[in-house]
């Protein structure tokens, strides 16, 4: 059998330049660009993980707002907030803090 026989035994479609050409490009998309269809999944994949960290932070921000304006409308609460928070006494007082002993 002779290297021609062999040659035309592959359809024509699959010889053509365009073919060829096209294949060559997937080849090199899928394996060898800094850019594969590999990592454009895992940045994909990311960016669907940040989207819903994104989410997260954007609700913490509105809770952390919310109790931003309470401490702001009540010098009460205020006050409350930095004594249990930064351990704040006034002028004269005693503070006692209690710290629980750990487990061995």
């Amino acid at each position: 059998m002779r290297a021609v026989d062999v040659f035309d035994r592959i359809p024509r479609f699959l010889r053509s330049f365009y073919f060829l050409t096209g294949a060559g490009f997937l080849l090199w998309m899928f394996v060898f660009d800094a850019n594969d269809f590999v990592k454009q999944y895992d940045m994909y994949d990311k960016w669907h993980e940040l989207q819903g960290q994104k989410e997260y932070y954007l609700q913490e921000i509105e809770k952390v707002k919310k109790d931003r304006a309470e401490l702001l409308s009540s010098p009460e609460l205020l006050e409350k907030f930095a004594r249990e928070k930064y351990i704040m006494k006034r002028p004269g007082e005693d503070v006692f803090v209690l710290v629980p002993k750990e487990a061995e």
